[in-house]
């Protein structure tokens, strides 16, 4: 079964967690939609090729712009996966999942230039910032951000 890529308004809906995974590799739904969001103008406070998004396209030696082509040539999420799996610098099954299982475990506390903006964010968001992950960080934030846009 096949995931149609919906062009989700970010200014409305949270893109998808940065976990979610297709053909293993996380961030890349989380990036479609933020990508599908920009060119559609409604991205809201999401930044497509932000830092987050560049960790993928850096491990798998491709640009933001071909991914944006990418993405504007798919109708499914899967899609994406496959175009992946087929460009940039090939990447077995096993150095897929090593890589997404690192990257859900990364947390910026050990980042010294972005230690201290992780804590102060972590503990805002109720976080304990020495056990919380990079993208328990972005999943709670997105929470909290949709949250207080209805109530």
């Amino acid at each position: 079964m096949y995931a149609t890529i919906i062009a989700r308004d970010l200014t409305k809906q949270a893109p998808h967690s940065p976990r979610d995974r297709v053909n293993g590799f996380v961030i890349a739904m989380r990036a479609v939609d933020k990508c599908r969001a920009t060119i559609n103008g409604t991205e809201g406070e999401y930044h497509y090729a932000c830092p987050l998004d560049t960790q993928l396209f850096t491990f798998k030696g491709i640009s933001a712009g071909q991914f944006k082509e990418a993405v504007q040539n798919s109708e499914n999420y899967e899609d994406i996966g496959d175009w992946l799996m087929a460009n940039g610098v090939h990447k077995t099954p096993l150095e897929i999942k090593k890589w997404s299982d690192q990257m859900e475990t990364y947390s910026l506390i050990n980042d010294p230039e972005k230690r201290a903006g992780f804590i102060e964010n972590c503990t805002k968001l109720g976080l304990d910032p020495k056990r919380a992950t990079l993208f328990d960080w972005l999943e709670a934030d997105d929470r909290a951000s949709f949250k207080s846009k209805t109530t």
